[in-house]
């Protein structure tokens, strides 16, 4: 009995409690939309044998699939008959326009039809018989919603242009066109008095009345005409079968979110396409520059509590794989900014377990130089190749002991090479280091050699050392832990150059030519480029125009996309974020140049740079502050304090934190700091004045 009604209760339930309560589909939409946009993360566990859950799905996958093939034709025929084409449609949905169709684009559309916008409204008595004439009856209510006068209906019947029936019960207003219609397809009785030529009978008046209700609506099932003229639902059918055949309305599936057969008008559907279309041209038009200045932090994790303990540092680590920083920016802003409570300990426990890698790219200056970390695993296929360089022969003893006899700590090294000068053997490690061949199982001597976390020991009183400092046996503490060779480069130079393209969609979601000159990649853009499009052309990423002024070779995968394009439609407005200049999630200069301040083209003082030890501070996506090393010269790239000053307040929090030391600021834009407006700013912030500028203190 209830397979005959497709809306038996009973059946409706069962569906229901299926779909939400056993298996949950709207959660994992939810789930499958978080992972897309890198909201929730996905971590791999590989376990020894499978959980209950999964051992009774892979115990019931055996059981129905392993002796499928072993089945008689006749019985597999017979299975496949026994499924329900039409139920499985319902529960799984069809992959025509309901998925397509844009549901604003719908209503905005219906209330065109039924001429409720505001620009479709009815302003006159004409207005309101031809609302009658083109929507069909309407009750009072109905016409008054339209704007119409409560008295112009019977104004209109008073001048024989609208007629009082009863349709479903209810009373309503008819155009005098229509009598004869309403009177063959529904029966209703007319008032003397009509004159003859609304009178005669019309060819097909259930299809005019059923046709209209399909030229003034959106998709709808077929009880909803049936109700609306009252009408039987067989009668409709089969009038709606004979306009399908004739062209004038479609049969499929077209409202979104909605189930089940649909009709709609010909014309409407292709009026609903065409406003779909231009809707989802209107979200592929290129965003602003400050919106990708708004992602690429989020997208990074920065400032988001997702990436906590071991497990956040570590996937924080395999997307800035490669990245080139400054040793004293790693730990004190960069890491920090995207794991909540990280602490030094946490990226040794992570080197010591042989999980990550760093390995230097060069030195800046004699206490700091560009680092980069890398998973043990990847290391391999993204290191780049060492800088050929003439070594010093201590140098070369040093690889060569390394090479035959493995990690080694640094007095073992210093007398298997035979070296008599802790300096001088000190000074070869970190030359090796900064070419890109040696690394460490620990950062601890990274710390030591650019001053962070650096702590004086008290003196005891009366405990005086005289004479000079012997050594100790552990080495210097720019030396301790284990020095070893970086992991062997892969020989192929394919999937080296793969790895690197698919690292840098991971680190920036949408790749340009700027971010990847940036990170000093070899053989820069070009070479990247012609991975990125094997890429595209796999459908692993997606290249088109996604934000302005940056070019056409915008290549990005399609998560990153749709995540730009909801915080480009966002009305909430970002955190100030203060950042390193060389952080990869700074894209000023780097994906973006950096903004003219003065309107002649020329930027007074200081030119922005992406320079170890300076910081900028980002507000909504624009840059408001740049703030050189130590903060003797700070840049400002706006006026309004409303922006200034938060901006200000987080640079302020980032010294209180210790995140930056002292800053003493003594020039802004060019000038003494005492003598710019950007003072009474940094004084609400904290900053105290001093004779050469402004200072705070952490």
């Amino acid at each position: 009995m209830a397979s005959g009604y497709g809306s038996f209760p009973i059946v409706l339930e069962t569906m229901r409690e299926c779909l939400q309560d056993v298996f949950d589909v709207p959660g994992l939409e939810q789930l499958m939309s978080d992972l897309r946009s890198r909201k929730v993360r996905l971590v791999e566990v590989d376990t020894d044998r499978p959980s209950p859950f999964a051992g009774s799905l892979l115990f019931g996958y055996l059981g129905a699939f392993i002796y499928e093939g072993d089945a008689p034709i006749a019985e597999r025929r017979a299975q496949a008959l026994s499924l329900d084409t039409t139920l499985l449609a319902e529960l799984l949905g069809r992959a025509e326009l309901r998925e397509l169709l844009d549901p604003d684009a719908l209503d905005e559309l219906e209330l065109e039809l039924q001429l409720l916008s505001r620009n479709r409204r009815i302003d006159s008595l004409d207005d309101a018989h031809d609302a009658l004439r083109n929507l069909g009856d309407l009750t009072t209510e109905e016409l008054a919603a339209r704007g119409a006068d409560p008295a112009w209906p019977s104004l209109l019947e008073n001048a024989r242009r609208a007629l009082r029936i009863r349709v479903a019960g209810d009373e309503r207003w008819i155009a005098i066109e229509d009598a004869s219609r309403f009177r063959d397809c529904i029966g209703v009785p007319l008032p003397v008095g009509i004159p003859q030529a609304f009178l005669e009978s019309v060819r097909d008046p259930l299809g005019d009345l059923v046709g209209r209700f399909a030229r003034t609506h959106g998709p709808f099932q077929t009880a909803q005409a049936a109700s609306r003229l009252g009408l039987g639902v067989a009668v409709v059918t089969e009038t709606l079968l004979r306009l399908e055949k004739a062209g004038r309305v479609l049969r499929g599936e077209f409202r979104p979110g909605a189930s089940g057969i649909e009709w709609c008008d010909a014309e409407v559907l292709r009026a609903l396409k065409r406003k779909s279309l231009a809707r989802y041209r209107k979200q592929v038009e290129a965003v602003p520059a400050s919106v990708l200045a708004r992602f690429l932090p989020a997208w990074q994790s920065v400032g988001s509590a997702n990436q906590r303990g071991l497990d956040g540092l570590l996937r924080t680590v395999e997307q800035l794989q490669g990245a080139p920083v400054p040793a004293s920016a790693l730990e004190r802003l960069v890491l920090p900014a995207r794991v909540p409570g990280y602490r030094a300990p946490m990226l040794d426990e992570l080197c010591a377990a042989g999980e990550v890698v760093w390995a230097g790219a060069g030195a800046i200056g004699s206490d700091d130089g560009w680092v980069a970390l890398y998973l043990a695993e990847d290391a391999p296929l993204l290191l780049p190749d060492p800088v050929a360089d003439d070594l010093s022969p201590l140098a070369d003893s040093v690889l060569d002991l390394l090479e035959g006899r493995g990690a080694l700590f640094f007095r073992q090294i210093s007398d298997g090479t035979g070296s008599t000068s802790d300096a001088e053997l000190l000074g070869a490690l970190w030359d090796l280091v900064w070419m890109g061949q040696l690394t460490n199982d620990t950062l601890s001597p990274l710390r030591a050699l650019s001053g962070v976390g650096k702590a004086t020991r008290p003196v005891r009183p009366g405990r005086t050392r005289r004479g000079p400092a012997l050594p100790s046996r552990q080495g210097p503490p720019a030396g301790i832990g284990r020095w070893a060779l970086l992991p062997r480069r892969d020989d192929d130079p394919t999937r080296r150059a793969v790895a690197v393209a698919e690292q840098l969609l991971d680190r920036h979601g949408l790749v340009t030519r700027g971010a990847v000159v940036s990170e000093s990649i070899p053989g820069g853009f070009a070479a990247v480029y012609q991975v990125l499009k094997r890429l595209e052309e796999t459908g692993r990423c997606r290249r088109g125009y996604f934000v302005e002024a940056l070019g056409a070779s915008q290549f990005a995968v399609p998560g990153a996309v749709d995540r730009m394009r909801i915080i480009a439609s966002s009305k909430d407005h970002a955190s100030a974020l203060v950042l390193a200049a060389t952080d990869p999630a700074n894209p000023f200069g780097a994906a973006l140049s950096w903004p003219v301040r003065s309107e002649d083209g020329l930027t007074r003082g200081h030119r922005p740079g992406r320079k170890a030890g300076a910081v900028v501070v980002i507000v909504n996506g624009d840059l408001a502050l740049y703030v050189e090393r130590g903060g003797r010269s700070m840049l400002t790239f706006t006026e309004d304090e409303q922006i200034l000053q938060p901006a200000v307040d987080a640079l302020a929090l980032a010294v209180r934190e210790g995140s930056l030391g002292k800053l003493a600021v003594e020039k802004a834009d060019g000038e003494m700091v005492l003598d710019t407006p950007v003072a009474r700013v940094l004084e609400t912030a904290g900053f105290r004045s001093t004779p050469k500028g402004l200072r705070l203190r952490a």
